[in-house]
């Protein structure tokens, strides 16, 4: 069976990124997420706020392989690192005094990846 690269450069920029990360500092989360988003974009996780504020303290840094969707209220503020956000769930997110990062200003700024939380 053939096997297709994806055509997204940004992408595969970030999926290289975050093997070369998760071989620097010997983190498996980095090349879980990797994996993650290898795999085709109809699989890639669609993650409620209302999923978010369910599974996820105060102050806790989230990772989301996928998008964040808006559905939903958040009540604590969290940190949430996503691959894309809807503007309704960016909104909410920051209204409840949280913030949203990219993916790779998650890597920069916690490279050893100690207490993020995985929501697929």
């Amino acid at each position: 069976m053939k096997t297709r690269e994806k055509t997204n450069p940004q992408i595969n920029d970030l999926i290289s990124f975050l093997k070369k990360a998760s071989r620097e500092n010997g983190v498996n989360l980095w090349q879980d997420i990797a994996y993650n988003l290898e795999r085709p974009r109809k699989n890639y996780a669609e993650v409620n706020i209302s999923k978010i504020n369910r599974y996820a303290a105060a102050g806790e840094t989230i990772i989301v392989p996928g998008k964040v969707l808006g559905t939903g209220i958040i009540e604590n503020a969290v940190y949430v690192a996503a691959l894309d956000f809807s503007s309704s769930a960016n909104d909410k997110i920051l209204s409840a005094n949280g913030e949203c990062m990219t993916i790779k200003d998650l890597v920069l700024k916690n490279p050893k990846g100690s207490h993020i939380r995985i929501l697929r």
